[in-house]
Order: C-alpha cells, then structure tokens, then sequence
C-alpha cells in the first residue's frame, strides 16, 4: 500500500510543482518558486520509493514524509507567519489556511499507510 501511495503523491506532487509555476494560486493554494521546488523534488523522492523502492522502505519514507507534513500542517496553522517565511510568501492578511489543511492532509495518509502492515498469510 506504501508503495502506491508513495506512486499517487509523488505523481501529483510533482504535478502541482510544475503547474505551481504557471498558476500561483491553484485551489487556494500559495505556490511560490520555492514552494513549487519542494513539491516537485519530494514528488521525485516519493516516486523513487514508490516504483524502485522495497516495501519496507516505502513505509519508513511514508513515515518520515507524512510526519514531516503533518507537523508542517501543524505549524502552519498555528505560527503561519514561520512557513510563510519559509516558502517567502509575503502578502498581508492571507493565512494560507488552504495550504496548512493540505499538508495536514498528505501528512495523515502517509502516516496512515506508513503504519499499516500489509495482511500476512494464515500460516498453517
């Protein structure tokens, strides 16, 4: 399941990185040059996991990645001046409420399948 996932992000990830560059705003989204850059290269790193990837290796990427992205969500509600900074985001009065929802959002379902172990057969 990691590996499917790590396949699907990374897939759109890199998709919203590149269409970042053309359409600042997409979705309610607060794509800046280096913004884009993240998400196309960790769409790169997460397709890596997913196509060439073991198993084991998607979910401890998934893991680490969701954990990541979970606690960019968190921070980001809570201090949206600091990932503002971060991505140089510089316009007054936007929380980037949008952006915080989605990091939360990936951050969960890696972690999600991060932590799921894949049915084992009945020995018997």
């Amino acid at each position: 399941m990691a590996k499917t996932i790590c396949k699907i992000f990374g897939a759109v990830l890199l998709l919203v990185g590149i269409v970042g560059f053309f359409m600042h705003n997409l979705l309610g989204l607060h794509l800046t040059m280096i913004h884009n850059v993240v998400h196309i290269l960790t769409g790169l790193v997460a397709l890596y996991f997913g196509v060439s990837g073991s198993d084991s290796a998607a979910r401890t990427f998934s893991q680490v990645f969701g954990a990541i992205y979970a606690l960019l969500g968190i921070v980001g509600l809570f201090q949206p001046g600091i990932i503002a900074t971060v991505i140089q985001f510089h316009e007054a009065g936007d929380p980037m409420f949008m952006d915080n929802i989605v990091h939360l959002l990936v951050g969960a379902v890696f972690l999600l399948v991060g932590f799921i172990r894949a049915p084992q057969p009945a020995s018997t």
